[in-house]
């Protein structure tokens, strides 16, 4: 008896030590995004010579190779095993962290990233695989809930923890990951069960670098083209580069075990209206984080901690109207929650185009701006993810998923260079901004207007690859997501990714 009572102990302790550990990694890639925005004034002041666009990168740069590897790495690590993949993936995101806080150059740092966003990509996929077994079926809510905290957690502390760091040096947002990421690979190493999916495919890796060119080169053609000038053969170029790749991808895509996307995915009406929307939305998001930042501390001129204090409330409205969003759409349809918070971001950034002036007044000019914009921000995310989701196969969560944090982050870095190639290097005024402010407009509009052709919630979701059946089936233990949508009680499976997807992925 007392050895019974002495291994439910340990099981208990066990989950929480792993989800601890876990945690860690959702809580340093979730909290990067909003600590490297804040940070990035102090970085082009620490490396005075370089351009608005060539910083741009340490954003882009990230964002593009994350996005391109995050299906790839899901799948190397079902082969090869979660904890491998995400223990390596833990290393290479705390020695990238140490050799971002140690870049002599911006080209250094860039590199830095590059390399952080393959780490970041390696352990998001395998993080709620690994923690997930650890639970009862009767708890696996409470395990999905603190994953998702963790990510909201994250993206409401960023602003303000980034703002602190920064005070004392802007290499401090790094040099924070590797004290935690070191705790977490000590522990994981002996704590973390090893698990791996016999079936799974080889990752299409020349897909993923084509990926990375195409979207790489696009990019580089917004920022530079009106340095460059938009009719100069190398503009052209790139943008043909791009224009002859995507079509590439999508050619080997339909004829690869494994590809970068499943095209029958995107075959799928509601599900590539999803995936539409979140690169249009995180275009228009992505813009707007890095132009608030931008805009307090070069017009306003606030300090660091103040801009970051200030930018607070929008991810702290995004976290509070997450979770309410992803029910009412798997209740009502996505197509209300989704208009009502696409109005609701255009109404924060027209707020700012018509409200803000060169002089300072937050409370009046600037404060309902981000929190209109965060509650839109909270509606918005878990629609899309929803949306997409209710397509697919409880056994095509994972990789529909993956495919949807691809289009936000492909969309993030365009926001970016869109960003970049309307300031230009002029971030002086209000005015300058006003035109900036634009682009989020137009993307949370254009979001909205893709939105209104979801209807509600899917029933007729896309078959299993593996049974062709449409029907829900009974997962297994490497399905440990699709488990849920049995365990809680709620319509769709769709929600348990919109609840989990939709907090986390605000960063």
């Amino acid at each position: 008896m007392q050895r019974s009572c002495a291994t439910v102990r340990f099981i208990m302790q066990r989950k929480w030590i792993v989800s601890i550990i876990v945690g860690a990694g959702v809580f340093m890639s979730s909290l990067d995004l909003f600590i490297v925005n804040i940070a990035f004034p102090a970085i082009g002041k620490h490396f005075g010579g370089a351009s608005l666009g060539s910083l741009s990168w340490i954003l882009s740069s990230y964002a593009i190779v994350f996005a391109a590897l995050l299906v790839p790495a899901g799948r190397w690590a079902d082969a090869f095993g979660r904890k491998r993949a995400f223990l390596l993936g833990l290393g290479v995101f705390v020695g990238s962290s140490a050799a971002c806080a140690l870049a002599p150059s911006v080209g250094f740092l860039i590199g830095a990233r590059v390399v952080q966003a393959a780490g970041g990509a390696l352990m998001l996929p395998t993080s709620l695989g690994l923690m997930l077994p650890e639970f009862e079926a009767h708890e696996r809510h409470l395990a999905i809930g603190i994953w998702a905290a963790t990510g909201g957690i994250a993206a409401a502390a960023g602003p303000p923890l980034g703002g602190l760091l920064v005070q004392a040096d802007w290499r401090l947002v790094f040099l924070v990951n590797v004290p935690v990421g070191l705790a977490g690979l000590g522990f994981g190493i002996r704590a973390l069960s090893e698990r791996r999916e016999v079936a799974a495919g080889r990752p299409d890796l020349l897909g993923a670098l084509a990926l990375i060119v195409a979207i790489g080169s696009l990019v580089v053609a917004i920022v530079k083209g009106q340095e460059w000038g938009w009719a100069s053969p190398t503009v052209i170029a790139l943008f043909a580069l791009a224009v002859l790749l995507l079509p590439a991808i999508w050619w080997r895509s339909e004829r690869h075990d494994s590809p970068i996307v499943e095209p029958d995915m995107l075959r799928v009406r509601t599900f590539a209206l999803a995936v539409g929307g979140s690169v249009l939305f995180f275009a228009g998001f992505g813009a707007m984080l890095l132009a608030g930042v931008l805009f307090l501390t070069s017009v306003w001129h606030e300090q660091v901690l103040t801009a970051g204090l200030m930018l607070f409330p929008g991810p702290a409205m995004a976290t509070a109207f997450s979770i309410p969003s992803a029910r009412l759409g798997a209740r009502v349809g996505y197509r209300i929650p989704g208009m009502l918070g696409a109005l609701l971001f255009v109404a924060g950034q027209v707020w700012y185009i018509t409200q803000t002036g060169d002089a300072p007044h937050y409370v009046s000019e600037y404060l309902p701006g981000i929190a209109v914009s965060g509650a839109g921000v909270g509606l918005m995310i878990p629609t899309l993810t929803g949306a997409g989701a209710s397509s697919l196969a409880p056994e095509r969560f994972a990789t529909g998923a993956a495919v949807l944090t691809m289009g936000r982050q492909i969309g993030a870095a365009l926001g970016v260079a869109l960003l970049v190639a309307v300031l230009g290097t002029a971030t002086r005024t209000a005015g300058e901004f006003h035109s900036a402010w634009l682009i989020s407009a137009i993307g949370g509009l254009s979001t909205g207007i893709v939105l209104a052709f979801i209807g509600r919630p899917a029933h007729k979701r896309l078959p299993s690859p593996a049974t062709g059946l449409e029907s829900l089936s009974i997962p297994t233990e490497s399905q440990v997501i699709p488990a849920e949508s049995h365990v809680i009680g709620v319509e769709s499976p769709a929600m348990i990714e919109s609840d989990v997807i939709g907090v986390e992925s605000l960063a």
